[in-house]
């Protein structure tokens, strides 16, 4: 993918991201403008393993990422000189894949003196809507599906999350990839599952809706998983069926346990939707549809900074720097991390939570 744009708007900053299986840079301005941008795909080699690979997902990093940062600059018209700081995806992510990206962050910084900053994963989503959207403020309620990830966030400011709910098993994410699976659909699961649905009845399947009406505000996929896996080896449902079945199923959980963290959380000015799962359209409509019955503004960031991409590492850089203009960058030794929570101060959650 190759967009560019030119403007004179505030600091340039260069993001990489790495955390799976897209290698992305781009160049951002803090005026929102993405000045340039690629993103390298690497579904053709974890396609036959139906998942992502590490050591593949690592290797193709280490291949693409210095051609792909060269071919940036060159959209670009510019060299790193033009550049005021280098933004790299620092975790939570496959570990091999971030430590790429990262290293090559760290080494273009202290090679032209530029300051590193050492991104969240997770927070270049958050404020992904806000690079977008210029009139978004803080606060929103974040609903962040990505990847492993299922969280429900209170996004006060830039660096400032209060966790409301996690997934305490699965995320919506895998559900999605485990239902691909067990269908046959291939990789990548999330949108080859939206496609069947379509040719499916939603109510053809009896599926459960795990911790729906629970009055703590979580999410659980794992039964779900389950229950499809039962139904298509039943060999009694139509693939189309299932998979939209699933998918209301999943639709179905998300709102109500949004409905639950808003009534226990106050009321939010936005809904906001970030991560790989938002580009879903039933995602979409069925958010939208609680946001206007909630009366609260309803902002979704465009499909092409919803899967990982760098654009969104760069403007988290750039949302650091104008928090801290002066701000001289993060250490070149610090560590990749294969996990990184936005809340750490967030209590832990039964079952496996502590992935969020």
């Amino acid at each position: 993918m190759v967009s560019v744009s030119h403007s004179l708007g505030g600091r340039l900053i260069l993001g990489i991201e790495s955390s799976c299986d897209e290698t992305a840079v781009a160049l951002v301005r803090q005026d929102r403008t993405i000045v340039a941008q690629r993103i390298a795909s690497q579904e053709e080699e974890h396609a036959p393993y139906g998942g992502v690979v590490p050591e593949i997902a690592a290797r193709a990093h280490a291949e693409r990422l210095a051609p792909m940062l060269e071919a940036v600059m060159d959209d670009a018209g510019m060299s790193l000189e033009d550049v005021d700081a280098v933004a790299a995806t620092a975790g939570p992510g496959l570990i091999g894949g971030v430590m790429v990206g990262l290293v090559s962050g760290k080494a273009l910084a202290m090679a032209a003196d530029k300051p590193l900053l050492a991104i969240n994963h997770l927070e270049g989503h958050a404020l992904s809507p806000r690079l977008a959207d210029a009139s978004l403020e803080f606060p929103y309620l974040l609903l962040l599906v990505s990847g492993g990830h299922c969280q429900v966030l209170s996004v006060e400011s830039v660096g400032q999350y209060r966790r409301l709910a996690t997934t305490i098993d699965d995320a919506l994410g895998e559900a999605f990839d485990k239902t691909a699976k067990i269908l046959g659909l291939g990789y990548p699961g999330g949108p080859a599952v939206e496609q069947l649905a379509l040719k499916g009845d939603a109510n053809a399947v009896p599926l459960p809706r795990p911790l729906k009406g629970s009055k703590e505000p979580h999410f659980s996929f794992a039964g779900l998983k389950s229950a499809v896996l039962r139904a298509a080896e039943s060999g009694e449902h139509k693939p189309a069926d299932i998979a939209a079945s699933f998918q209301q199923a999943a639709v179905d959980c998300l709102i109500d346990r949004l409905e639950m963290a808003l009534s226990s959380a106050g009321p939010f000015p936005a809904l906001v939707v970030a991560g790989g799962v938002a580009a879903n359209r039933a995602v979409r409509g069925a958010l939208e549809t609680l946001a206007e019955r909630r009366d609260m503004r309803f902002t979704a960031p465009p499909l092409a900074l919803c899967t990982d991409n760098a654009a969104m590492i760069a403007w988290a850089g750039c949302e650091r720097l104008a928090l801290d203009p002066d701000f001289a960058g993060d250490r070149l030794d610090l560590k990749a991390r294969p996990r990184w929570p936005l809340d750490p101060e967030a209590e832990t959650v039964r079952g496996a939570g502590v992935k969020a």
